[in-house]
């Protein structure tokens, strides 16, 4: 559930993400960070507010905790789905690239 509402959220981004504008991290924590500063109106914003904590860096960057057990894996399920769409993404990017595509001429 809490999954396919962030899939959701990246498969709006696409175009972000092929045009290299963002990263699937930066969007999970945009999407963290919405969701944490909404008012809940499903079972996901409940969930993601009670059991995950976003907080920033000095330098601008974010850091993501899980405030408990279940929230650290929630966390680490989050992170891992992010990185394989990524991948995913650039996998069917790259699908009809020629190696003569990549040189300098």
């Amino acid at each position: 559930m809490i999954l396919n509402a962030f899939s959701k959220y990246l498969q709006e981004r696409n175009d972000d993400i092929i045009n290299n504008r963002t990263t699937t991290m930066k969007l999970l924590c945009e999407w963290i960070r919405l969701i944490i500063a909404k008012n809940p109106e499903n079972n996901v914003d409940k969930i993601v507010q009670k059991e995950i904590m976003l907080t920033e860096n000095k330098d601008g960057s974010f850091v993501i905790v899980g405030n408990s057990k279940s929230g650290r894996v929630l966390v680490k399920a989050l992170y891992n789905f992010a990185l394989s769409y990524e991948s995913y993404i650039m996998s069917k990017w790259l699908s009809d690239k020629k190696p003569d595509d990549f040189t300098n001429r």
